[in-house]
């Protein structure tokens, strides 16, 4: 039967019968390629990653076309074989891939296909994918599409994948983990029904939802991830099929809900590896997840918080600033000191040899005070060009802002980009060589890489110590959903080589003063549960109060449906039952984020380096005796968090 494609198709794709193409195929393969002629879809795909017809031409494979990708550079079309072989390991399905060309089928056409079967992988160390190249096909008829494969809390398996350096060749096990069960779906029609949100839209139109809403879940709809044996293996990733001008992507927040059907062929891809390709999509319901807000300081605290603002500059928008400026004057309570990670200099991206971020300080400060905060000042050491990492010829780097009514900045000359702060003086003498100043900066763990920024304040006349950092990145890290199982994490190399000079400063400082009052804080790019917080932490030098959190409200950041800690501050141990943490959400949940990070603050007395008064003064305040001196932390009094207050105005 002649074809009949729907759009013109150039001639590298025109529809070729199952016969016409097998007799091109024993005239230019001979023997061999009329062997594979008319295998099933299954024995293609086999019973692992890789199938045993790579790289081999096939002919007259049947099926049911499911879906069409009419978009980009991949386009292409899926089809199903209807019956298969019940066989859980062996996918019923494959993509026929056409390029830039859109193909002419649509769903329901039942086609012959022909072509040479690739494996394609998106990236280094990646799944690959099954599909039939340099494809030509027949339109036979019309068919039911095949069912979808219904995804259900309880589908899909707790266990996540087999271990091994390369797990291609692995038979699947798709009832024991979740990447065999992904794998042996592929292609296929799967759906999900009243999905809940576990992350916020992002800018290539795709969100996260997951099969499994109640493996821990957070109190504000999300997928909290906790650690590295249990990285929730329900989630999955829904990008459109439908083209915009028919339904526009839903903008959607954590937890929010894709009411009713979302359903289309399983896919992968580079950035989050197994993706529901919706040719029918849910409606977006709206749960109305608001922002929250710190509790204020009371009169005899000192409030500090750490925000990254995501490569801030004078090239992006007012409105920019004036939503942080928003953020740090209500969001956060106007807090006394604020750290900041990824300030860039003045020129923003452009590589221009420019380090001073005078003008991104002074328009920050200025969107704060205009939304009713305190006219901050600040501090900061400007980076050698090109040496700090970071998006290029932005010079991104940490500052400290702090309201002179509440807080005074002790200046110490002498600190610059490549003098390093030592720690002078013991006792109530204890100082710092230079403030503000940077940790061992030329030490080659900060290498293309953020160095600590130290400064040293006084708080009612008691000294205060803030470290503020933006440890290495994650990547190079091995993807989540590759085939090296567990993945390597290769970055966490450097992170650990920051931590130790950073805990090194730390027990410096208090080893000249035990009870000194000490703050480690920022981006840390780490999870509370890793090694990298273990090494600050461990001994109890410094203390993370996000630890006396629930573990479903410990999170700062959503990446593939994740909500995971990059973000901390620590406290010194000897204040450790006198911190009260708020991670205050703003950002990460909600698709119109000014940054991809939510910013926390912390609330103490420090201690003033008298027992006597610093008991009293617990007592007094935390409900408790207090420990006095010594740098040993217990369990918190009182901490009254405020992490779910809706935010103010």
């Amino acid at each position: 039967m002649a074809p009949t494609p729907r759009l013109p198709l150039p001639r590298a794709v025109r529809p070729l019968t199952a016969v016409a193409l097998s007799t091109a195929l024993a005239a230019s393969g001979g023997a061999a390629a009329l062997a594979d002629a008319a295998p099933r879809i299954h024995e293609i795909q086999g019973t692992t990653r890789l199938s045993p017809f790579d790289g081999r031409e096939v002919a007259g494979v049947t099926g049911t076309v499911t879906a069409v990708n009419a978009f980009g550079s991949a386009r292409g079309f899926w089809f199903q074989d209807p019956e298969g072989d019940g066989d859980p390991r062996t996918s019923e399905a494959l993509f026929v891939f056409t390029g830039r060309t859109t193909p002419g089928v649509a769903p329901g056409d039942t086609v012959a296909v022909g072509g040479r079967v690739q494996e394609y992988s998106p990236g280094d160390g990646l799944q690959t994918v099954t599909q039939v190249a340099d494809a030509s096909w027949e339109v036979t008829g019309r068919a039911e599409v095949p069912a979808p494969v219904a995804l259900e809390p309880g589908t899909v398996p707790a266990g996540y994948a087999p271990e091994g350096d390369d797990i291609s060749g692995y038979d699947l096990e798709p009832g024991t983990f979740a990447l065999d069960y992904w794998e042996s779906r592929e292609h296929m029609v799967v759906r999900v029904e009243d999905a809940r949100t576990v992350g916020p839209t992002d800018d290539y139109n795709g969100l996260w939802v997951t099969t499994e809403p109640d493996r821990n879940a957070s109190p504000r709809g999300g997928t909290v991830y906790s650690g590295y044996d249990d990285p929730n293996p329900g989630r999955l990733k829904v990008e459109s099929l439908i083209p915009s001008s028919e339904r526009p992507f839903p903008q959607v927040n954590t937890g929010d809900e894709l009411a009713g059907p979302t359903q289309g062929p399983l896919y992968y891809t580079r950035f989050g590896g197994y993706v529901l390709k919706a040719a029918e999509l849910g409606e977006h319901v709206d749960h109305g997840l608001e922002r929250t807000a710190a509790e204020p300081a009371e009169d005899w605290e000192l409030s500090a918080a750490a925000y990254n603002v995501e490569n801030l500059s004078p090239e992006d928008d007012q409105a920019k600033f004036d939503r942080l400026g928003e953020g740090i004057a209500e969001g956060l309570a106007a807090p006394a000191i604020v750290s900041l990670e990824e300030v860039q200099d003045d020129s923003g991206p452009t590589d221009d040899g420019t380090v001073s971020a005078e003008r991104t300080l002074e328009m920050l400060t200025g969107a704060v005070e205009a939304a009713g905060g305190p006219s901050y000042e600040w501090r900061l050491i400007d980076p050698e060009d090109k040496r700090d990492g970071g998006q290029p010829g932005g010079n991104i780097r940490n500052a400290l802002l702090f309201d002179p009514e509440r807080v005074s900045f002790t200046d110490r000359p002498g600190g610059d980009a490549t003098t390093p702060v030592e720690v002078v003086g013991e006792g109530g003498d204890t100082h710092l060589s230079v403030s503000p100043g940077r940790i061992a900066p030329k030490d080659a763990a900060w290498e293309n890489s953020r160095k600590p920024l130290v400064g040293e304040f006084s708080f009612e006349g008691r000294p205060v110590f803030v470290v503020t950092d933006h440890f290495a990145s994650k990547g190079g890290d091995e993807a989540l959903h590759g085939t090296a199982q567990p993945p390597e994490r290769s970055s966490e190399v450097q992170r650990h080589a920051q931590a130790e000079l950073v805990r090194g400063f730390v027990d410096d400082l208090q080893a000249a003063d035990p009870d000194a009052n000490v703050l480690v804080v920022g981006d840390l790019n780490d999870f509370w549960f890793s090694e990298t917080l273990g090494t600050l932490t461990d001994g109890g030098a410094l203390h993370n109060p996000m630890e006396d959190l629930p573990a479903e409200e410990r999170y700062t950041y959503v990446y593939d449906g994740n909500s995971q800690a990059l973000d901390h501050v620590l406290v010194s141990g000897a204040v450790a039952d006198r911190a009260r943490l708020d991670i205050v959400r703003l950002n990460s949940e909600f698709h119109d984020q000014v940054s991809d990070h939510d910013p926390q603050v912390v609330r103490f007395r420090p201690l003033s380096g008298d027992p006597k008064t610093d008991r009293k003064e617990h007592k007094r305040w935390y409900g408790g005796p207090g420990k006095g001196h010594g740098n040993g932390h217990g369990p918190g009094h009182g901490h009254g968090h405020g992490h779910d207050r809706p935010g103010r105005g």
